[in-house]
């Protein structure tokens, strides 16, 4: 059984990864809200229309107000998710 600062530590290290994957390809929007907010949930900023393009487009499911648990992510689904979101909002 993990414990609980094991679980935080790797939820925070999926915050910095998800940031940093966003940064490399060189999207222009500020993630640092990312890594500003703490908990197992995270606001990502994205509008309903583009949470609906993750959804229809990558099989990426979040709440219509952009949070998406960070529990989901993990070093083998973390770059997929940074650039789906780097696509929905390229246009932005």
């Amino acid at each position: 059984m993990l414990s609980s600062q094991v679980m935080a530590d790797r939820i925070i290290g999926m915050r910095a990864t998800l940031r940093e994957n966003l940064e490399k390809l060189g999207s222009p929007l500020p993630w640092q809200h990312i890594t500003n907010q703490i908990g197992m949930f995270c606001y990502s900023g994205l509008t309903p229309e583009q949470v609906d393009r993750m959804t229809s487009e990558f099989h990426i499911y979040m709440t219509r107000n952009g949070r998406i648990s960070m529990a989901g992510l993990n070093t083998g689904n973390v770059g997929y998710v940074a650039n789906a979101i780097h696509e929905v909002t390229k246009s932005a």
